[in-house]
């Protein structure tokens, strides 16, 4: 077998409404071999992954799959139950999958969930792995494909404080983005909406207040001034020094690095000389800075406590052990370690709810001082410390007592998240015990926090874990109903949407909202282009939700991202479709016009429901619309239509639903017996009078998106008078001006519908000669580019056909087929292929005099329009006298 395609679809998509893997698998001879001609295949499978047997598959029961397998299906199929299984296995739960056919014998697009998704591809390639040593009898081990996904899984996964955060965004349906690879730099919600935050510090974080948690001794002296029990100490900068202040404050004394964090470099309960060496260069070797200071202070004879603080308030609360075993008297430490390391909730580094227990310098110091070693049989019940300090992440315990706080306890820890001034603090606090006010024990804070781990709160070894994520996104997003979300609109269709988009950008806009647009040509930020290129996909998606100004994004959704990445967002509020006709057909496994229009349909299909406050935009004038659009459509329909007597929207109309049509002369707006005029057609600058009455539909379809989203009847009329078919407005569609006498028309129609669209402008427009400069892309099939051909000759009296983009094909191959379908047309228009778009259209504007009309299709928008300012074009009369 062969992996031809394999990559993640980031959204709703052909396949699935879900993000899921895509792997286009060519199964080669195995297309004749369906598993059915394999002996034991299906029980040599249920050996190696008996999990497996839960699989329903079509069957609908478990065993289902197994079944399948028995009585004979393909490769690929069961290559999409071993990925969605493998994933299962290393604890990401998932269950979707397909496997469909292509025109292709023995290839097969195989489509199934992810949760992560490196892993979700890895654990792609490792199905095929396994289905092919199925098929060819060889033994498969299991253990080392498990492990080398574990090793993926754990090298992309979040860890567990930031995961807490994105799952509990989550639940409250709150959109969560990983902004920077490799980091736990999260985004949740959508433009202005959006809070971003790093592990647990977030985008309100003071940055104040992180530079004195990570300064212990300015942490001390602002805590000690506000009467908060502190240890005594001082800061030293050698071992002298440190000598010096432990005799002052006298023994024992703590020694830890002046910046630092996570208990790195901290060495407790120092009663020597020879000790608070080891201990100051233990701190000294955690230093971040080769001149930082070395803290010396008072050695606190209390339990180890730390106070989570978010918000201001104090949610969580645990006691910390260092990591230790308890004897029985028969068992070495050394094989006590080993036993505890084998408990399951013991793991490497995230991976656990507890970390593995490392014996190291640290923990062969600490038994010293004890009187043991590693070969010691301790006595039973008797506790030996392995670690100074009680970090979860060396191997520590905790024990959750938030129940337990005294309320005096409860209001200093607060006080002291206001005094450092963090929205999310970790206090670690020396106390005998937690139930008393600190002033009536013996106890001290001994260092606070930015950022700190969530995971003994989470899961605490013992006693009741706290939602601690949660109360971090209750902080960041008050509000219960809020999901963090902007209004999304998203537009596709065959032709129209790049203006449509635009229009409804505008419209929006016009009614007060900072808009971020992406479409065929630009992304732009409340009308500054930001990017340039052909952002009709997912990458525009993601570049408008990310800013954060953004009130309203509009997105021109095209088939080739829908194929390639999915849509890039999970759920729109508005969805536009505004035709279905043929353009593309052949790429990516879309043949026919029902295929086209699933794929068209993935957008209204990605709605909100209409109980959410989802609108579908449909055009009623369109058969393929009407009978896929309105089968896929989700959110409440909003027919368009030039046709106000269309019989398919009477029933539509009848309860009380919303069309927009064309009714003497005006565009309405009609729900049940009520007429509301909106703007006369003549006045709208796109609509040219009438003459273009594809823009007519594109008005109408930007209009409705306006309403579904609450904008006034007043402000839609606005948008539409002041959006005009210029450059700098609709950048190569519709662009109409004279120059000299001459009418030209600039549009990037590259397809049968787009012409057939255009010709009533063009011969609403032109008076004499027409002349035009055209071309398509490569990637259409003959058949498709020698129609574009016929269509121009039957339009124009003379065409230029120029070539810009092959794609796979020969050069000069595209032009030829456009050529050779104008010639076969039987008209008498001439036509001449100019391969160089440049000098194509020097050629027709060469050519041209007063009173021809210009039809320039081409790609160079703006260098086109240059060369025809302030052109002078001979008339009639100055070629006769000539």
């Amino acid at each position: 077998m062969n992996i031809l395609e394999h990559r993640a679809l980031r959204g709703p998509n052909y396949y699935s409404r879900y993000q899921a893997i895509y792997m286009r698998l060519a199964i080669e001879e195995l297309e004749d071999r369906p598993s059915d001609q394999v002996p034991g295949i299906a029980e040599n499978l249920e050996d190696l992954i008996p999990t497996i047997h839960d699989h329903r598959c079509s069957v609908g029961e478990p065993g289902g799959f197994l079944q399948r397998v028995r009585n004979g299906t393909y490769a690929g199929h069961m290559v999409e139950h071993v990925a969605i299984e493998l994933q299962n296995l290393i604890g990401f739960s998932v269950g979707y999958g397909k496997t469909v056919d292509s025109y292709d014998k023995g290839i097969y697009n195989v489509v199934y969930r992810y949760r992560d998704e490196a892993t979700g591809l890895a654990a792609g390639e490792a199905a095929v792995e396994i289905v092919q040593k199925l098929y060819d009898g060889e033994t498969v081990e299991l253990e080392p494909i498990i492990d080398r996904l574990k090793e993926v899984r754990d090298a992309n996964a979040l860890g567990p404080s930031t995961g807490s955060i994105v799952n509990a965004a989550k639940t409250r349906n709150i959109p969560a983005y990983n902004l920077t690879e490799g980091t736990s730099y999260t985004q949740l919600g959508h433009g202005i909406k959006q809070r971003r935050f790093q592990a647990t510090v977030t985008d309100a974080s003071g940055i104040i207040g992180h530079s004195i948690a990570d300064d212990k001794e300015w942490t001390k002296q602002i805590l000690e001034d506000a009467g908060v029990p502190v240890p005594r100490g001082a800061v030293c900068y050698s071992y002298d020094e440190a000598l010096e202040a432990a005799q002052w404050i006298g023994w024992p004394v703590v020694t830890k690095p002046l910046s630092g964090n996570h208990g790195r470099g901290v060495t407790t309960d120092i009663a020597s000389e020879e000790d608070l060496k080891s201990g100051y260069e233990a701190a000294v070797a955690r230093a971040r800075d080769d001149y930082a200071g070395v803290i010396v202070e008072t050695y606190i004879k209390g339990e180890d406590h730390r106070m989570l603080v978010i918000g201001g308030k104090l949610v969580a609360a645990a006691r910390r052990r260092p990591a230790h075993v308890t004897g029985d008297g028969e068992k070495t430490i050394q094989q006590l370690i080993d036993i505890e390391n084998e408990d399951p909730r013991r793991g490497v580094g995230h991976e656990n709810l507890l970390t593995q227990i490392v014996v190291d310098e640290q923990t062969h110091r600490m038994l010293e001082q004890a009187g043991y070693t590693t070969e010691t049989v301790l006595p039973e019940g008797e506790i030996a410390f392995l670690k100074s300090t009680a970090n979860i992440s060396t191997g520590g315990t905790a024990t959750d007592l938030t129940d337990e706080v005294h309320p005096e306890v409860k209001f200093a820890m607060e006080r002291i998240g206001r005094l450092v001034g963090l929205d999310v603090i970790g206090i670690d606090l020396l106390a005998e015990t937690l139930s008393v006010p600190l002033d009536e024990q013996s106890a001290g804070v001994v260092e606070v926090n930015a950022g700190p781990g969530f995971r003994m709160h989470m899961s605490p070894t013992h006693g009741t874990p706290r939602p601690v994520g949660q109360h971090v996104v209750d902080m960041l997003f008050p509000d219960p109903t809020d999901d963090g979300r902007i209004p999304i609109t998203a537009i596709t269709g065959t032709n129209g949407k790049t203006t449509t988009t635009r229009l409804t950008t505008h419209i929006l806009r016009q009614a007060g909202n900072s808009v971020g647009m992406g479409c065929t040509g630009t992304v732009e930020i409340d009308n500054n282009v930001i990017l340039r290129g052909d952002y009709s996909g997912p990458a525009a998606a993601q570049a408008v939700l990310r800013e954060p100004t953004v009130e309203h994004a509009v997105l021109e959704v095209a088939r080739g991202g829908i194929m390639r990445r999915g849509l890039g967002f999970d759920e729109c509020d508005v969805g536009v479709l505004l035709n279905i006709a043929s353009d593309h057909l052949g790429e990516r496994d879309i043949h026919t016009l029902e295929e086209l229009a699933r794929c068209k349909t993935v957008v209204v299909d990605s709605t909100k429901r209409k109980g959410e406050g989802g609108y579908c935009v449909l055009n009623a004038d369109d058969p393929m619309v009407m009978e896929h659009g309105t089968y896929w459509a989700r959110g409440e329909i909003i027919y368009f239509t030039m046709n106000p007597d269309n019989p398919d929207i009477a029933e539509h109309l009848a309860s009380m639903g919303m069309v927009l049509t064309v009714r003497n002369g005006w565009i309405v707006l009609l729900r049940g017996k009520v007429t509301v005029e909106i703007v006369e057609v003549n006045d709208v600058p796109i609509a040219f009078e009438g003459h273009a009455p594809f823009n007519v539909q594109n008005a109408m379809a930007a209009a409705a998106a306006a309403l579904a989203h609450g904008v006034e009847i007043d402000d839609i009329r606005a948008g539409l008078l002041t959006f005009h078919p210029t450059p700098a407005q609709m950048p190569g569609r519709t662009n109409y001006f004279e120059a000299d006498g001459v009418k030209c028309l600039i549009d990037y129609g590259h397809n049968v519908p787009a012409l057939e669209a255009l010709k009533p402008l063009v011969d609403g427009l032109a008076r004499q000669r027409k002349i035009a400069v055209a071309t398509a892309p490569g990637n259409r099939r003959d058949e498709d580019l020698e129609a574009l051909g016929a269509q121009l000759a039957r339009m124009c009296d003379t065409v230029y056909v120029y070539e810009t983009d092959a794609r796979g094909r020969e050069t000069g191959e595209t032009a030829g087929l456009i050529h050779r379908g104008a010639q076969s047309a039987g008209t008498d228009a001439r036509v001449e292929t100019i391969m160089a778009e440049r000098d194509a259209v020097d050629r027709a504007i060469g050519e041209a005099v007063a009173g021809d009309f210009l039809l320039l299709l081409v790609d160079d928008i703006e260098g086109t329009t240059e060369r025809l300012k302030g052109r002078s074009f001979p008339t009639q009369a100055d070629i006769a006298r000539a």
